[in-house]
């Protein structure tokens, strides 16, 4: 399901092609996405705020849509309708995004306004850590509709 993501973000939104966005690995947690640095630097030799929040975007938006595939929902309609990122140091490396996976219930939820209504919404949370320091926190709401 990884591969066809990330054929699926290079496809079809052609930016994460060009930051060279990588989904790394997707478990019961959390995903991982990645990007090189040198692709997303900005004029100070650090990673360029717009591809930080863009990562945190992307990355939460991708979880979305592989929870809707998991739940047998093939969801073509994922939105952020609101989003907050802050931003605590700079990025010096390669960026590395973890987005961690709502809990059990929080997905229930989703699957079964998702079965009764067609839509439903969901808070999802990213960090972009480096050298076990977190550098920027994300929370966005998705709706999914079918």
């Amino acid at each position: 399901m990884i591969q066809k993501l990330q054929t699926k973000l290079h496809t079809e939104i052609p930016l994460t092609k060009f930051m060279q966005l990588n989904v790394c690995e997707y478990t019961k947690q959390q995903l991982i996405t990645t990007a090189p640095l040198d692709r997303n630097i900005n004029d100070k030799g650090t990673a360029f705020g717009g591809s930080l929040s863009t990562m945190t975007i992307i990355s939460s938006w991708s979880l979305c849509w592989l929870i809707s595939q998991e739940l047998g929902f093939d969801s073509k309609n994922i939105v952020v309708i609101k989003n907050e990122n802050s931003y605590f140091k700079p990025i010096t490396k390669d960026i590395v995004c973890y987005t961690k996976k709502p809990t059990n219930d929080e997905i229930e939820t989703l699957k079964q306004k998702l079965e009764k209504k067609g839509s439903a919404s969901i808070k999802i949370k990213s960090q972009i850590i480096e050298d076990e320091n977190v550098c920027v926190e994300f929370e966005g709401i998705y709706v999914i509709k079918l």
